[in-house]
């Protein structure tokens, strides 16, 4: 009985290394990251960066320390590539 019970807790237990949460590797860097203070908030990012006339559809991280916004003007995506620890813009794509 002790043997399956043994048994079952390491075929439920996560394997090492897996992330619990469910977050990639990058978000969990960057919350590590963001928690120390060594990069801003994705609120942080957005409420820096504007594109006139444009809606913003989301975000995602490149690398550990680079924000991609995504953002639709019409039928055109915008990508604004931001450094998170300084929140300066890197790179622009569909403007």
């Amino acid at each position: 009985m002790m043997r399956w019970l043994t048994l079952l807790g390491l075929l439920s237990a996560p394997a090492a290394g897996q992330n619990t949460r469910g977050l990639s590797r990058e978000q969990n860097h960057a919350y590590r990251a963001m928690q120390q203070g060594q990069i801003l908030s994705l609120p942080e990012i957005r409420a820096r960066i504007h594109v006139p006339n444009a809606e913003y559809i989301g975000a995602e991280m490149l690398g550990p320390t680079v924000y991609r916004l995504k953002y639709m003007r019409g039928a055109n995506v915008i990508w604004i590539d931001v450094d998170a620890a300084t929140g300066r813009i890197v790179a622009r794509f569909g403007m």
